[in-house]
This record gives structure tokens, C-alpha cells and sequence, in this order.
């Protein structure tokens, strides 16, 4: 990896005392030329989050396993950056989120790009397990995806974000699924669902993420995290599979995040957005209907239940899944962003350790020492005199 110009400031993991400045960058605006990347869920980031971010001895029991860091520039924190692995063995790790100061801050001899460039490198230089990177940006920001090319990242898929409106979900509901395997989620389902997923993605992509069959269980300290952190939240999770007797295999997978509006109810302006992670095998495309409509259902039911009325379902799509983009379109669902899916590999160079010795160059000093005199001989061609010929006999 080549060198880059110093620029004086120092990174270091985040701290407790620069939660404050780093949750002003976080909430900078989506059309800052500073911010260099773009979270589909940013709306969740709280000052909760942000310290789970912070060094603790407990951190790496915990998924996601978050790690932090600031560049900080005569006392001034300019810029943040916050990578997680996205599979147990954390050989594959992604870039959550890269924000920089606005150009006001800066001094001029500085340039925000320099800046995410020292981030992303110290990164990519510190984590030592990983063997690849990737990251999530939009489409629109173009200095992001300069930024991320600059260092080494290369497109690999297309993404685009989907919004189901409530009446466009309310349709849906009324539709009764014919789903009769549909099971709820458990760590004994965790071979069928790593199954599907791999069946479900290209191979160039299945090789970036590198998941396992231990990365579709949960323990049990991680169910206390994250339980805790839905509550934190007000976050509800519902999922479930369709098992496929015959095949003995999951062909369906869904994960849905319901939200909670902010206070005991909603305001008319206030819009709650629940968010679906869909998973379908490429032989059964006919079950995107069948799930939509039993999601649909879930979001319906609870959102009468919390007298919601401004609500929609967020959905993801990707250019390698042309049946879900020409289903969501066909329901009327509203594209709300693009993104890229980019990533890069890493390869550390492990310094071989030479011996002391070598470090000496012994052989080439020998090499030059030369004898002031001739050296004897060292063949005998005669016997020494007085040393018979022959053996003395024994008495």
C-alpha cells in the first residue's frame, strides 16, 4: 500500500468525551459534500448507539462488534469512521459509516478527502483478520464513491431502496398467503437458512461475505444485546422461514423490523418506517407475493393495534434479483435511493523474522578475511619415521 502524506493529526478509537461532536457529524445533512457514506437505517442512530461504539472488554462478545475512531487535529475532531465484520470469523469486515467536518472547520491547508483517506487506511492497515472490505453508498454521492475508489474499492453490485405505502400494504394484507410450512426462526434452523442464503447469491458475492453456518446462530449473550438494544430502541423483530418438505430445505426466509413511534402516540407528522429483510431461493420467485402479503399482514395488525396511521414497509433490492424489482414495481412501490455495493481485499504483509546473526553479515565479513602466510598443507603423503610397517605380533 502506498504511502500518503501526513497530515499532522493523530487517529485514535473513539472516546467517551467525543460522543457529543460525533453525533453532530452524524447528524450532518444528506446532501453535505463531507459526508462520505450513507446508512439505510441512519434514523436509529442515537447517543445510546454511539456508546456502544466505545472500547470495553465485553465488546467482541457482541454482534454487531463495533469499532470507532476520530481524527483529531490540534484537540479538534474532524472526522469519524465505524467498521464492523459482518460474519463471525471476521475475516470480512464493511465500513458502516465515514463522516467528515464541514469545510467551515477545516483549516485550509486540510482536505476533507485527505482526511477519509487517513481513516479508511488506518482502518484497513489495523484490523488485521480481515481479508476483505466492503461498504454500502448512494448512487448521488459522488465525492463518497471517489473517495472509496481512490482507495481501492470496485462496484460490485447495484442497490436500490424501496418504499410499500400504508395503502399499498392495507391491499396486501387482504390477501391470505398460502404459506403452510411457514415456521418461526431458531439456531437448530441455522444450516437451512445459511443453505438459502448461499443459494441465493451470485457467487462473487457469496465469496465477499464468506458467512458460515455459526453465523446464522445466536447466543445467548447475544440475545440479551440485542434485546436490550431493541427495547432502547423500541424496535420489534418478527421472522420466519418456509420449509420445503420434500427438498428438506428453507426456499423462503423474512425479517421484519417493526418501529415504534417516539412517545406513548403518534403525531400526525410523524411518519414510522418499518424496515424487511426478504430472502427468497431463485427456484421459488413465486413466493415474493406470499410473503409480502404475510408481512403485510404483520404491519397492518400492529399498526391498528398503536392507532398508526402514516406507516410504510422499507424493502432492499439488488440488480442480481430481477424478479423482487419487477414485483415491487408491478405493487406500485416507490424507489426511494440507489446505492453501491463495493468492496476491496487486503493483503498484510507479514515481515519475516531474520536471525541476529544474520543481521551481522558474518558470511560477508569472513568472506574478505585473507591468511598473511601460505597455508600448510594438510596431506600426509609418508609415515611418520619410527612407526613399523606392521603390526606387533602378541606374546
Amino acid at each position: 500500500m502506498q504511502s500518503f502524506p501526513s497530515l499532522g493529526n493523530t487517529i485514535r478509537p473513539l472516546q467517551r468525551r467525543d460522543l457529543e461532536i460525533v453525533q453532530q457529524l452524524e447528524s450532518l445533512p444528506d446532501d453535505s459534500h463531507d459526508r462520505a457514506g450513507l446508512s439505510y437505517k441512519s434514523d436509529w442512530l442515537s447517543l445510546v448507539r454511539l456508546s456502544s461504539w466505545l472500547p470495553n472488554p465485553l465488546r467482541h462478545l457482541a454482534k454487531p462488534y463495533v469499532r470507532a475512531y476520530v481524527s483529531e487535529y490540534n484537540g479538534e475532531i474532524l472526522g469519524f469512521i465505524c467498521v464492523s465484520p459482518t460474519n463471525g470469523s471476521r475475516s470480512t469486515w464493511q465500513i458502516d459509516r465515514v463522516a467528515i467536518a464541514p469545510h467551515s472547520q477545516i483549516e485550509a491547508q486540510i482536505q476533507p478527502s485527505h482526511i477519509g483517506t487517513q481513516l479508511i487506511r488506518y482502518c484497513l492497515e489495523s484490523c488485521w483478520e480481515a481479508r476483505t472490505w466492503l461498504l454500502k453508498v448512494d448512487i448521488q454521492h459522488k465525492d463518497a464513491i471517489a473517495l472509496y475508489r481512490q482507495n481501492g474499492f470496485q462496484p460490485l453490485a447495484q442497490l436500490t431502496n424501496w418504499e410499500i405505502s400504508a395503502e399499498v400494504l392495507q391491499d396486501l394484507a387482504q390477501h391470505q398467503p398460502d404459506l403452510p410450512n411457514l415456521l418461526p426462526v431458531s439456531n437448530a434452523d441455522a444450516g437451512l437458512l445459511y443453505q438459502l442464503d448461499t443459494a441465493a447469491m451470485p457467487p462473487q458475492i457469496r465469496q465477499v461475505y464468506d458467512l458460515s453456518i455459526n453465523d446464522f446462530r445466536t447466543g445467548s449473550f447475544e440475545k440479551l444485546v440485542g434485546y436490550t438494544a431493541k427495547i432502547l430502541q423500541q424496535v420489534q423483530e418478527v421472522s420466519g422461514y418456509v420449509y420445503e418438505p420434500q427438498r428438506k430445505a428453507a426456499i423462503g426466509y423474512f425479517s421484519l423490523a417493526l418501529s415504534r413511534p417516539q412517545g406513548k402516540r403518534q403525531q400526525p407528522e410523524q411518519k414510522v418506517s418499518h424496515y424487511c429483510q426478504l430472502t427468497v431461493h431463485p427456484a421459488y420467485t413465486w413466493l415474493y407475493p406470499e410473503l409480502t402479503s404475510q408481512v403485510a399482514q404483520i404491519v397492518t395488525k400492529q399498526s391498528s393495534e398503536q392507532s398508526e396511521t402514516n406507516y410504510s414497509l422499507l424493502v432492499s433490492s439488488a440488480d442480481y434479483q430481477p424478479e423482487r424489482e419487477a414485483y415491487l414495481e408491478q405493487i406500485q412501490a416507490q424507489r426511494q435511493s440507489h446505492g453501491l455495493l463495493m468492496a476491496r481485499s487486503v493483503w498484510h504483509k507479514i515481515r519475516e523474522t531474520k536471525l541476529v546473526l544474520d543481521g551481522l553479515q558474518l558470511s560477508r565479513m569472513l568472506s574478505g578475511l585473507q591468511p598473511n602466510q601460505k597455508p600448510v598443507p594438510g596431506r600426509i603423503d609418508a609415515h611418520p619415521p619410527n612407526y613399523p610397517s606392521q603390526p606387533e605380533e602378541l606374546p
